[in-house]
This record gives structure tokens, sequence and C-alpha cells, in this order.
């Protein structure tokens, strides 16, 4: 089956001063149709700039200095701007951490969403004004003919970012790319939009690529993981044997730190030192000086190889399913 998005060995890089950061180091993806990908890591692991990548929305001074993005058969990368101005919004769209980079504070919430519809389609201002505010019920939004009327700042930071996920969802796209979008919303409401999102992606067939640190979130959202570190994807595969059976380290020691199953009041483990400087990244394995499992030969740089059927890990000394068992017991 055809892949909706095929990406291939994307680098894109900040060209400054201090020189050159590589945020997004060769990383290669693969998502179906209704498929929903979880993009995890630390801040600073490149997951946010892997996002604006696909949407060609990285600004000076970083730019895509090679790889291949297949959208639908379409190649972004080539067909630049011109090519994602007819998907931007419509068949691809993308929520965003700050609403505020998606909401016009100076107009309407119904101007707003009312154009947003009539720019890819040829409909009546009532019929638009009627999906808007449709999509607004959907997002768990109260009272959406007033808040229609209303303008972002009139909202609380979480109510601007319903409005964000809703104008989203206006055209039911082929792919959403969704830059952790329920932070800073409440927990009802973060199960709720969840609710809405798995739906829509079973119903539509619409794709998701979920970015976010939060691994609660994720693990009961995403058919997949794709586990980010210093640019590059260290680990990917099925979100419940990653959960249950991390294989690298890396990826072990984000699920032990967090607080979720242990007894209360116990120490959390963590990973020990830093994320490297992307102006300066260690040779070999990027993870290698903070891994207690390096050694010699993580001093070459290991391929993302797959270490079970199914499971990819980019380390020379994966754990396996024995030795989890062993440290959660």
């Amino acid at each position: 089956m055809t892949a909706l998005l095929q990406v291939t060995d994307l680098k894109t890089h900040f060209f400054t001063r201090d020189g050159v950061a590589k945020a997004v180091d060769g990383v290669s993806l693969r998502l179906d149709k209704g498929e929903i990908l979880g993009l995890v890591g630390e801040s600073g692991s490149g997951k946010s700039v892997t996002g604006f990548s696909l949407l060609g929305l990285v600004d000076p001074p970083g730019r895509v200095v090679s790889g291949e993005i297949a959208f639908a058969g379409i190649d972004l990368v080539k067909g630049g701007e011109k090519a994602m101005r007819g998907l931007r919004g419509k068949r691809i769209a993308m929520i965003f951490q700050d609403p505020m980079m998606t909401l016009n504070p100076v107009l309407r919430v119904d101007t707003q969403m009312i154009e947003t519809v009539q720019a890819h389609e040829k409909v009546s201002r009532a019929t638009a004004r009627e999906r808007a505010r449709q999509a607004l019920v959907q997002v768990g939004i109260s009272a959406p003919d007033e808040r229609l009327e209303s303008y972002p700042h009139q909202f609380s930071g979480g109510m601007r970012q319903r409005v964000a996920i809703a104008i989203a969802l206006l055209h039911k796209p082929d792919l959403i790319i969704a830059d952790e979008p329920t932070t800073a919303l409440d927990v009802t409401i973060q199960a709720q939009i969840l609710a809405e999102v798995q739906k829509l992606c079973a119903e539509t067939g619409t794709a998701l690529i979920w970015i976010t640190h939060d691994l609660a979130v994720v693990s009961g959202l995403a058919d997949r993981l794709a586990v980010m570190y210093a640019g590059r994807i260290v680990e990917e595969g099925p979100t419940a044997e990653i959960i249950a059976n991390p294989i690298h380290p890396y990826t072990r020691g984000l699920i032990a730190s967090v607080p979720h199953g242990k007894p209360h009041g116990s120490m959390l483990e963590q990973i020990k030192g830093m994320t490297p400087s992307l102006l300066n990244l260690p040779r070999g394995c990027t993870f290698a000086p903070r891994c207690p499992r390096a050694d010699a030969a993580c001093a070459q740089e290991p391929a993302l190889e797959e270490k079970a059927p199914g499971r990819l890990a980019r380390c020379v000394h994966p754990h396996g399913p024995a030795q989890m068992e062993a440290s959660l017991s």
C-alpha cells in the first residue's frame, strides 16, 4: 500500500553566526491513511522543527537542505511554496502549541474561520459560518454562536487553543500535524479533544502526527511512536510495544522518569547530563555521553536498524525483553 506521507532522510539546518545547527538530521518517516504517529522527545530534540519542515514553515536562517517529502504522490520539497499553498490548511493542517500563531488578534473568530473555509471551497458565507459553529461544538466550546462573535483576547489560553484546533478540523484534512496542542488544556477537555481526534482519524481516514513530550498522553493515542534525540529518530515501533519494552536506552530513560505507577514518595529515575548542543554534536552515538551502556563501540555512528520485528533502534547496545523484565521487577 502506498503511504500517505513518506519522508526520506530529511535534514533541516539552521545557519547561525556560531555555526550550523542540525535541528533535523536525517529523519525518515512513513505514515499511512488513518494512522496516528506519536513523535516524542525532550525539548530541543527536533520534533517541532520536523513538523514545521513538513509544511514548509521553517523560517531563515533555517532551511530544508536535503531529503524528500512525498505527500499523496506530491513531492513537497521540489514543489516548494507553490505546491504547499494548495495543500496547507485544506489537505494538511497544523495545530500549533501557541494558538496565537493561528489566530489574528484583530479579527473576530467567525471572520477567521469563515475565511479559512472559503479560501479552499466555494461555499456561501452562511454555510461556512455553520461549519465553523459545528467545529467549535466539536471541540467542546459552549455557546458557539456567542463565541464566534468574540475576539481572541476575550478567550482564555485554553479556549484559544480549542479554537485553533477547531480551525484545523474545518476541512477534515488528510493529515494533521499537532505540535503539543493540549498543553494548555485541563485534563477533562484534553481527554475530550483526544477522543474527537481519534474519532476523526477512524471515521475519515485522517492521518495524524502528534508531537509531544508527554508519554502519558501519546501512549493512549498513537498507533506508533517515533522517539527523537538530537535531531534523529533513535527508536520507532508500535506504541504498546515501546511502552512495555523500550529498546533504546534513551527511550527507557524517558519512560522511567514518568511518575505514573510509582509508589508515593519514591525517587524518580532521571537521564544524567544535558542534551548536546546542535552546534557541536558528539561523534558517533549522540546519546553516548549520557548513556549508562556506552563503550568504545559507540564512537561509531549507529544506523537505525530493525532490532526485532517491527522495531527499529539506533543503538549498538539495545535492551532486550529479558533485561527490561528484570529491571521492572
